[in-house]
């Protein structure tokens, strides 16, 4: 079994980090390391909810129950999700940050659940969002504002 847990959280901390990667190519706030690291602690502390309390297993008293630690950590995220959250000049700055925190979290605690598939689609619908929107604004957005400005200096 320690050689899944360990496979668990190593590919947590791989898929957030290929999301950092794209982060920090992007130059935002939290990038390869922060990403990294949240899902690896996301996948480490589902790891723990799922296996790490057996031993109470059966006992007359104590209950056990894996969402516990899982609803904590989104809670925890949330947290730091906020703190990355910044209103400045009229204008909302670090939503995007603060959501690519969060679903590494889930990401992180899906691998952390063995659910591999799942959580490498995740992270490639996740690539696929932050780089297509990217895309999507500098090419389709910015060829628009070109054209209307050329219109508009012709007028």
């Amino acid at each position: 079994m320690t050689g899944e847990c360990i496979l668990n959280i190593v590919i947590a901390a791989l898929l957030g980090g290929a999301i950092g990667l794209e982060r920090e190519y992007r130059s935002k706030e939290a990038g390869f390391r922060t990403h990294f690291l949240v899902g690896l602690g996301s996948g480490l502390f589902m790891v723990l909810s799922l296996y790490g309390f057996e031993d109470f297993a059966g006992i007359q008293g104590i209950q056990r129950d894996p969402s516990r630690i899982a609803a904590q950590v989104v809670s925890g995220i949330g947290f730091i999700g906020a703190g990355c959250i910044i209103f400045q000049k009229n204008a909302v700055k670090g939503l995007t940050t603060a959501a690519g925190l969060w679903v590494t979290s889930a990401i992180g605690m899906t691998a952390g659940a063995g659910m591999y598939i799942l959580s490498v689609v995740a992270t490639i619908l996740v690539l696929l969002c932050l780089e297509g929107s990217d895309f999507i604004h500098h090419k389709i957005f910015h060829e628009k504002s070109e054209f209307k400005d050329e219109t508009e200096g012709s007028k």
